[in-house]
């Protein structure tokens, strides 16, 4: 780590784990810890740091991590975890969709053809985010300087559109099909092939919502939604399959317009969640566990301004804390160290904290930041 005076600012001192070469910044700790864990008391920390490129070549490949009951992946396992997610959700519905595109050219069934395309199109929101995690694997530039995480949040957009897509034209169908109804051939076919991609879309979705959260991935989560509004349109297939066999031809369009206010409900619920991931948006929840690890460190006085923010599926921290006015430039370091290492361990997916020491006020001195008063 390295220590820096804050440009205009009399007494400050910053600590951030991020190594600089020009203005590049790294979104890596440099401790190798894995710091989405949340445990206080872990156990001693007795790495020997070298950053030779040997050392840093072999990290990339190989990082490690602590053990500890709240833990979480680090970066690049949090990527991989997310490559692999999309890759099986991509097989698992790419079986699914051509299963049901066998039982389509057996039976003729519109509806169902509907519901494999509509498959085949969630099984390919896959790419947009599979480009995501893969550019959110590159270092940082000079040009990039917090890396290309947020690609993650464009991928998250492009998949509510798809949802988006989605509704419109299950909407479309439906009133299709109320006004010119259609008769169902193999109805038992079709009833099955529904199950089954009813069956598919939701062991995607329930897995790619888990391990979208567990690495904090919104576009995931959003994705495993979308999986989800697919499972839903398979259920109405099912359900018009049943109003077929009853001899009831209106129950596919009437069924349909239901399933499309579903999938309009899950709309609202991914495009909130990733339109807070584009502005900046945090749980509470995490300032409060931020601000209480903060208090806790030695030497720290106050807590001033906190931020958080995500960047793709990790997250980023700036904070001031007031310091004894007396204390050395070595002394306001090493609590601002604290301070960050203390953040590393209590707030999941952190993994990059600057730190900046002001000096406790003194009564009748003047306030060092008034020179940038004409800056804000």
């Amino acid at each position: 780590m390295r220590s820096y005076a804050h440009n205009g600012v009399v007494g400050g001192f910053a600590s951030t784990p991020a190594r600089r070469k020009g203005t590049a910044v790294s979104d890596r700790h440099e401790h190798g810890h894995d710091h989405g864990h949340g445990h206080v008391d872990g156990p001693e920390h007795g790495h020997h740091h070298h950053h030779g490129r040997i050392h840093r070549l072999t990290h990339l490949l190989k990082p490690h991590s602590h053990a500890s009951a709240d833990k979480l992946d680090s970066a690049l396992e949090s990527s991989a975890r997310g490559m692999r997610a999309l890759w099986v959700s991509l097989a698992v519905l790419g079986v699914t969709a051509l299963a049901q595109a066998v039982v389509v050219v057996v039976s003729g069934s519109v509806a169902l053809l509907g519901d494999t395309v509509h498959n085949t199109a969630d099984a390919l929101t896959a790419v947009p985010l599979g480009i995501a995690f893969v550019l959110g694997r590159r270092a940082a530039t000079r040009r990039f300087t917090y890396g290309y995480g947020r690609a993650e949040d464009l991928a998250g957009i492009v998949i509510v559109l798809t949802i988006a897509a989605s509704a419109a034209f299950a909407a479309w169908t439906a009133v299709d099909r109320l006004l010119d109804p259609r008769p169902m051939q193999q109805i038992p076919a079709v009833a099955v092939a529904a199950l089954v991609g009813f069956a598919g879309n939701e062991w995607v979705a329930r897995y790619r919502i888990r391990v979208g959260r567990d690495i904090g991935s919104a576009a995931l989560v959003a994705d495993g939604l979308h999986a989800r509004t697919d499972g839903f349109t398979s259920l109405a297939v099912l359900l018009s399959a049943g109003g077929a066999a009853l001899g009831w031809q209106l129950a596919d369009p009437i069924v349909g317009l239901a399933i499309t206010a579903a999938i309009t409900l899950v709309l609202r619920d991914a495009a909130r969640e990733v339109f807070r991931r584009v502005m900046d948006a945090v749980d509470p929840e995490l300032m409060d566990r931020a601000e209480q690890a903060l208090r806790e460190v030695a030497g720290v006085r106050e807590v001033g301004e906190l931020r958080l923010r995500w960047i793709g599926h990790r997250l980023r921290a700036e904070v001031a804390v007031v310091v004894d006015g007396e204390a050395t430039v070595r002394q306001a370091h090493s609590i601002a160290v604290d301070a960050e290492h203390a953040l590393l361990h209590a707030v999941p997916r952190l993994t990059a904290a600057l730190v900046h020491a002001d000096p406790a006020p003194v009564p009748g001195e003047a306030d060092p930041h008034l020179a940038l008063a004409h800056h804000l």
